[in-house]
């Protein structure tokens, strides 16, 4: 099965990472350069700069741009897709279909991960292409079906934009380790493999099950816990994953 991705940027390239083990990847993008540096990565895809009228008839396109180019993009796609997977954040799918025409639409949010087969991909869209849309996107990672759009803007602001949450959360845990006397390479390794084994632990538990699990009375755990609720840490985070929701509904608007 062939695969175009219409966009250049760093989903666009995670994705055909990830994909091209599975599916015939082509990528067509408005920036030759970047294309040319994309194949030098990904030898086995094919690359192609967008025409004035570039012919999408038929084509599996995951539309990979920026939100706001969604209206220069699309007047130079002609034809009829056979069905457009778009990860653009909070654009609406009745905005989608009065901009490019397809026989069916789907909205995806995979994150960075995806060049690593571990993506976090959620979707809603028409009914028909649900499967086919699971099977694709289950050769990245994990994929959840929604049933509505505004359940998969805020997955956007948990799943799309989690990674860059957790990364923080690696780095200040590796700068914590530093700062007590640890070697950078070290505490780098230690936050490697504690972020693997947990993820396996969360398989199965609750994390509050894991937390409680590890933090006995009066001992280090407890000392380091009582420290992140003086920081207000649980809060930060939850005002993170809302202030990205509602930047995806700003999105939306535009």
């Amino acid at each position: 099965m062939k695969i175009t991705l219409i966009g250049n940027g760093m989903m666009a390239e995670a994705l055909s990472v990830g994909l091209v083990e599975k599916y015939e990847i082509e990528v067509i993008g408005r920036d030759a350069l970047k294309l040319q540096k994309l194949q030098q990565k990904i030898p086995q895809i094919k690359i192609k700069v967008m025409s004035d009228k570039e012919d999408i008839t038929d084509k599996n396109i995951i539309f990979c741009i920026k939100p706001y180019a969604l209206q220069s993009v699309s007047v130079r796609l002609d034809g009829t897709a056979n069905t457009l997977y778009s990860i653009l954040a909070g654009t609406p799918l009745e905005f989608l279909k009065r901009q490019i025409k397809s026989k069916a639409y789907v909205r995806i949010m995979p994150n960075i991960a995806a060049s690593k087969q571990k993506s976090m991909t959620t979707m809603t869209g028409d009914k028909e292409a649900q499967n086919k849309a699971i099977e694709i996107f289950s050769s990245i990672g994990r994929t959840l079906w929604v049933n509505t759009e505004n359940q998969l803007d805020i997955a956007t602001a948990l799943a799309g934009s989690g990674p860059a949450f957790l990364a923080i959360v690696a780095e200040a845990l590796a700068d914590g380790a530093v700062k007590a006397g640890l070697e950078r390479s070290y505490s780098v390794e230690l936050v490697k493999g504690l972020f693997e084994g947990t993820s396996a632990l969360l398989e199965n538990n609750h994390p509050a099950f894991i937390k409680d699990s590890v933090m006995s009375p009066g001992g280090t755990t407890a000392q380091g816990v009582a420290a992140l609720e003086e920081g207000n840490v649980r809060s930060a985070f939850i005002k993170a994953v809302e202030s990205a929701y509602l930047k995806a509904l700003e999105v939306g608007k535009k």
